[in-house]
């Protein structure tokens, strides 16, 4: 995936500081742009505008509560990404926040009702690993009480377009209705994806990022916002680019490096 997706408002942080070096240089119009760009940047490092933000992309999820009768009879789980180089398949504390919450909810919804887990995620990103993402979430999955013959591994996406493509060409094959298992905040961007693939599908949430609060600190820039915008600017820009056409293909995407795939 392109660069730009990974960090959209470090991105227009960088941009707007250039903007403001070259200010004097600048005609009149751009320094208005300039400006107004840096106050937005700003707004946006605010917990505020960043709960708020999330909470506009999670709603568009579904909820499993949309989900109708007769209800998915296998579980689809995508990786979350690794936060460092796993020695082997065991190795299961290389997962990320991200990876080991939608495993937890993807045990949880078997323990709700036993049915076939599709676990979807590629090579580790780090340099010297061959062990996949799906490798280390069947594991933790064994771990939380899945039996292993209930698991299956598409271990070669790179990206929540190929989590779709690649899971609908496994034999033998997934059926079209799934519960599909990820983090609200990417809940949308993967529901179009796997009903592009073909995939009728019914959403399992395994976190959500929005919080609430009314306290002044709420107003004041804060290192938790970024991380947040970032990752909602990310969704959105992303499901965009898929809907247009664009970075349906190709290398790794960014976010399965730190956790976000």
């Amino acid at each position: 995936m392109l660069s730009w997706l990974v960090s959209p408002l470090r991105l227009g942080v960088l941009a707007a500081l250039v903007a403001v070096l070259l200010w004097r240089w600048l005609p009149r119009s751009l320094r208005v742009v300039a400006g107004l760009a840096v106050f937005a940047c700003l707004v946006l490092t605010t917990p505020w505008a960043a709960n708020h933000l999330v909470r506009w992309q999670e709603a568009r999820a579904s909820s499993p509560e949309d989900c109708i009768a007769p209800l998915p009879q296998t579980i689809v789980l995508l990786g979350g990404g690794v936060t460092t180089r796993p020695h082997d398949a065991g190795d299961v504390k290389a997962l990320s926040p991200a990876s080991l919450r939608r495993s937890l909810a993807a045990a949880e919804r078997y323990g709700l009702e036993p049915s076939p887990i599709v676990v979807s995620g590629g090579p580790s990103p780090y340099a010297g690993s061959d062990v996949t993402e799906s490798a280390l979430m069947a594991t933790l999955l064994e771990r939380l009480g899945v039996p292993r013959e209930a698991i299956r591994e598409e271990a070669r996406s790179r990206t929540t377009w190929q989590n779709a493509r690649f899971t609908a060409e496994l034999d033998p094959a997934v059926p079209r209705r799934i519960w599909l298992v990820t983090s609200e905040l990417h809940m949308a961007r993967a529901e179009f994806s796997f009903r592009e693939a073909g995939f009728d599908v019914c959403a399992w949430p395994a976190e959500r990022l929005q919080a609430t609060g009314g306290r002044f600190r709420y107003l004041l820039p804060a290192t938790s916002a970024l991380a947040k915008t970032d990752a909602a600017l990310h969704e959105i820009l992303g499901e965009f680019a898929y809907r247009r056409g664009w970075l349906r293909d190709g290398a790794r995407a960014p976010e399965s490096q730190t956790g976000e795939d």
